[in-house]
Parts: C-alpha cells; sequence; structure tokens
C-alpha cells in the first residue's frame, strides 16, 4: 500500500496530461493553493457528482486563492468526453500509469462493497503555495465532499 502524505510533507512534483493533451505541472502552481482531488473514473455517477461540486464552486475557491486539479487514471481523450458532457471547468488531467496517483497515496487497497480491491482510493490533498502539504484526505465521499472542503477552509 502507497503510504499517505501527511501536513507538512513536500507535496510529490508530477507533469501529466490535461483532456487536450498540454501538460500540466503542480510548478505551475507556485505561489497559490492548489486542491488535487483524486477519483477513480470519469463519466461514473460518483465522479461526475464530484467534479460537478468543484465546477460549482470554483469561482469561490479561486477567488480564496485556491487552484483545483482532478486526477484520474483515465487517458486525455476520455478526459475531454467527461468535461464536454458535463461542462466541467476544473482542470482535469490523467495518469494512466497511476505514478501520481501512488505517490500521493491514492492508489492501493481500498474496500469495495466488503471486498478488498486495489485501485484509486477518492483522496483530496490541499497543497501550499510553497509547495507543502496543508491537508490529506483519504477515503473521502464523492458527495458533500466539497462543502466540506469549504467549510474546514473557512471560505
Amino acid at each position: 500500500m502507497s503510504e499517505r502524505l501527511q501536513p507538512g510533507d513536500t507535496a510529490p512534483a508530477f507533469t501529466l496530461p490535461d483532456a487536450d493533451g498540454n501538460e500540466v505541472s503542480l510548478a505551475d502552481h507556485k505561489g497559490r493553493k492548489v486542491i488535487v482531488y483524486f477519483y477513480p473514473a470519469a463519466l461514473t455517477p460518483g465522479c461526475t457528482k464530484q467534479a460537478c461540486d468543484f465546477t460549482d464552486n470554483l469561482e469561490l475557491l479561486a477567488g480564496a486563492g485556491y487552484d483545483v486539479i482532478g486526477v484520474s487514471p483515465d487517458k486525455p481523450e476520455k478526459l475531454a468526453k467527461f468535461r464536454e458532457k458535463e461542462d466541467l471547468k476544473v482542470t482535469l488531467v490523467g495518469d494512466p500509469s497511476k505514478e501520481v496517483l501512488t505517490a500521493y497515496g491514492a492508489f492501493g487497497e481500498k474496500k469495495l462493497y466488503g471486498k478488498t480491491v486495489t485501485g484509486v482510493i477518492r483522496s483530496t490533498v490541499v497543497v501550499d503555495e510553497d509547495g507543502k502539504v496543508e491537508r490529506a484526505l483519504y477515503n473521502v465521499k464523492a458527495t458533500g465532499h466539497v462543502a466540506k472542503i469549504i467549510k474546514d477552509l473557512g471560505i
């Protein structure tokens, strides 16, 4: 099982392709806070709910100094379909190799319908302006999670 990040850790650097195939790096956001959230698969009900919640609150989060990046193991083509179908405004990046998911502790064993499986652990990591982990939340719920983050961050 991959190591979970703790507040104060340096957030693992990454560069991944977005829905248009452009490279997005955590380093591009230096000087701003970033909410990096990890979800299992584009175009599934829970992940759609979560992505729509982030999109609906993007202006509020951006106004408070936060950028949002969604990471899944999907390829850019699927992310583009997801973005178009749901009119998403959040930056979505794909990690088919699962290297970044693993580095963030968002890939490993989890319980699914009572069985232990290996897969994406729905997680959210808040990275501060200096690239340090401010919060690391694992096994989060798709529904209501964005509202909880906004409340926890005092936005």
